[in-house]
């Protein structure tokens, strides 16, 4: 048997159904709105939206709306930058470049020690570099420093500005060391001598490195730089305490806002050597970036504080 319905009915069922659409409609740009605004807070390399790299929405947001997103493979992509900021310019094949685009571990990573094993403390880190690691106690704080200045070169054809000092003040110029002639030490006599035949492959490379990195150090990379201001601060800078032991960071990345303050990233390799890493900020828990509208001496980073003077830029 059918039910009839009277117009008042219909009507009402009508409305509901209206109703219901609408709802359905609303959650749904609500959701949307809520995945651009998770995708889109900070500033790509290019000074861009940062949305346009276009990833899924895994981002952690933090108060200052720096947003971390876990999926990205490099500084610029995992690394947004803080509401109001963008990248600062960057060139076709320079160093800021090679800095931003250096491949990352793994959101999460542990930082490793040079015998495979982890860190005691993985609470100071907010990312690691896919970068390589002897497996012996010799890439540490300085070292890591110098491997990528002398990895951007190499990768770059610029082997002629290889070059690092020893702690004795003997060059060591990696135009040389492909020529085939290695550092002979006797004493407080240091040279070279012609032992191996020509070769500029990237294991002679890696030789070369590990012998710079075994009579070089925070000590020797205070001569290779000039200090300066903060307010100059620029990606590949470093905060430096000569000494034995000292220690180093380098800033890994830069960002400003409208108004010239500048926020930087920070990234160490230390004792025992091991990975080389981003530095979180000691200052916000979830926000890695240091504002120089906060900075002041002495400099505290996680695991060492700097003293009036050890900002730095290197001459390589």
């Amino acid at each position: 048997m059918r039910k009839n319905f009277s117009t008042t009915e219909i009507r009402k069922q009508a409305g509901l159904l209206l109703l219901a659409v609408m709802t359905v409609l609303m959650v749904s740009c609500m959701r949307t709105e809520n995945t651009k605004a998770a995708t889109s807070g900070g500033a790509g390399a290019s000074g861009g939206p940062a949305g346009e790299n276009g990833f899924i929405s895994d981002a952690k947001v933090t108060e200052k709306g720096y947003i971390l997103r876990p999926e990205g493979n490099n500084l610029k992509e995992r690394f947004l930058t803080p509401s109001g900021f963008v990248r600062t310019n960057q060139t076709e094949g320079s160093f800021e470049e090679f800095i931003r685009n250096y491949p990352l571990l793994p959101d999460g990573s542990p930082v490793l020690l040079y015998n495979g094993e982890e860190k005691g403390i993985q609470t100071d880190h907010a990312a690691v570099f896919n970068m390589h690691l002897p497996n012996r106690d010799l890439q540490q704080c300085a070292d890591s420093i110098m491997r990528i200045y002398a990895e951007y070169y190499w990768k770059n054809g610029h082997h002629e500005k290889i070059n690092f000092r020893f702690v004795s003040g003997f060059q060591c110029p990696y135009s040389k060391w492909k020529e085939g002639y290695r550092v002979s030490i006797s004493g407080n006599n240091v040279q070279w001598v012609k032992k191996a035949a020509p070769d500029s492959s990237w294991e002679s490379f890696e030789q070369y490195l590990n012998t710079v990195f075994a009579y070089a150090s925070t000590l020797s990379m205070k001569e290779e730089s000039i200090p300066l201001e903060i307010d100059d601060i620029k990606i590949g800078d470093v905060f430096l305490y000569s000494g034995s032991p000292g220690h180093v960071v380098m800033v890994a990345d830069v960002c400003e806002d409208e108004n010239g303050e500048r926020a930087f990233l920070l990234a160490q390799g230390y004792m025992p050597a091991q990975q080389f890493h981003i530095l979180n900020n000691p200052k916000h828990e979830d926000d890695p970036w240091y504002y120089t509208s906060e900075f002041a001496w002495p400099f505290e980073t996680p695991e060492f504080t700097f003293q009036e003077g050890s900002l730095r830029r290197m001459t390589y």
